[in-house]
C-alpha cells in the first residue's frame, strides 16, 4: 500500500476521555467510568445520525451538538436541557483542545511517513474544529496541509462517495494501493470499499454491525495491534 489516509476522532486518540470529563465537569461526577462509556457510546450513535440531518440541512449545526448529549442522556433517564446541552458541547470543545495522539498511532505515523508512504487526513466536521483538533495532534508535522480534507470544506461527508473521490483525485492514489483507517463501520468502512479502497477498521470500542455486503480488510481492537499489523505486513 502505497497511501494511507486516517480518520481523527476515536481513530487516532481516544475520544472518550474528552466526554467523560466534560460530563463529569457538566452534568454529573459520580458515575463509573463503565456507565460513562456506555453513555458516550450512545452519544457517538446519535451524533452519526444527526450529523446526517445537519449535512442534510435538516437540523442546524447547534442542535446537531446539542441534540447527541440530550438524545443519549434521554436513553439513560438522565434529564439535561438545552442550556446545559449547550455548556456541555462548549466544555467538550475546551476538553478537545488537550487531545493526544495515541503512543502507538504516533509511532506508527512517524514509521509511515519515514518508509515514504503517502499520507493523508479525511475527517467529516465542522473545518474550525477539526482544524484546531489536528494541531493539537500534531498531525502537520508529518502530513502535509494539502494532505488533510475536511467535510465541512466540501460540502459533502463521508460516506458519500464523493468526498473519496476528492482524495482519491487530490492525492493521485489508485484505489488497489490505498487503504483507509477509521472507527466507523458505516463512515469509514463502507465509504472506502465502496471505492475499491482497502479499509482497516479501528474498532477499539468493540461495535457489532448488522449484516452488509461491505466487509473491512482488516479488524483492530487496538492502537498496537494496527502498529504491529504494519509492521508485519509492510
Amino acid at each position: 500500500m502505497k497511501t494511507i489516509i486516517f480518520d481523527v476522532d476515536d481513530t487516532l486518540y481516544d475520544q472518550s476521555l474528552s466526554f467523560h470529563h466534560t460530563f463529569r465537569k457538566i452534568i454529573a461526577s459520580d458515575y463509573s467510568y463503565d456507565e460513562l462509556d456506555q453513555i458516550y457510546r450512545r452519544s457517538r450513535e446519535y451524533s452519526e445520525i444527526l450529523f446526517d440531518k445537519s449535512e442534510a440541512g435538516e437540523i442546524s449545526v447547534h442542535q446537531w451538538q446539542t441534540g447527541r448529549i440530550i438524545k443519549a442522556c434521554q436513553d439513560f433517564n438522565i434529564v439535561i436541557d438545552q442550556a446545559q446541552a449547550a455548556s456541555f458541547h462548549q466544555q467538550y470543545k475546551k476538553e478537545q483542545a488537550a487531545i493526544q495522539l495515541f503512543p502507538e498511532m504516533e509511532k506508527l505515523i512517524r514509521n509511515l511517513k519515514k518508509s515514504g508512504k503517502q499520507l493523508a487526513i479525511l475527517t467529516n466536521g465542522d473545518p474550525e474544529h477539526q482544524t484546531m483538533k489536528i494541531k493539537q495532534l500534531g498531525l502537520e508535522q508529518w502530513i502535509p496541509t494539502d494532505h488533510i480534507f475536511i467535510s465541512g470544506s466540501y460540502g459533502v461527508a463521508k460516506p458519500k462517495p464523493e468526498i473519496f473521490q476528492v482524495v482519491e483525485q487530490a492525492l493521485g492514489c489508485h484505489p488497489v494501493d490505498t487503504v483507509y483507517i477509521g472507527d466507523s463501520f458505516e463512515k469509514d468502512v463502507i465509504g472506502a470499499k465502496y471505492m475499491g479502497w482497502k479499509a482497516i477498521w479501528m474498532n477499539h470500542r468493540k461495535r457489532t454491525v448488522a449484516n452488509t455486503v461491505y466487509q473491512p480488510d482488516h479488524v483492530i481492537h487496538h492502537a498496537s495491534e494496527l502498529l504491529a499489523y504494519f509492521q508485519v505486513a509492510h
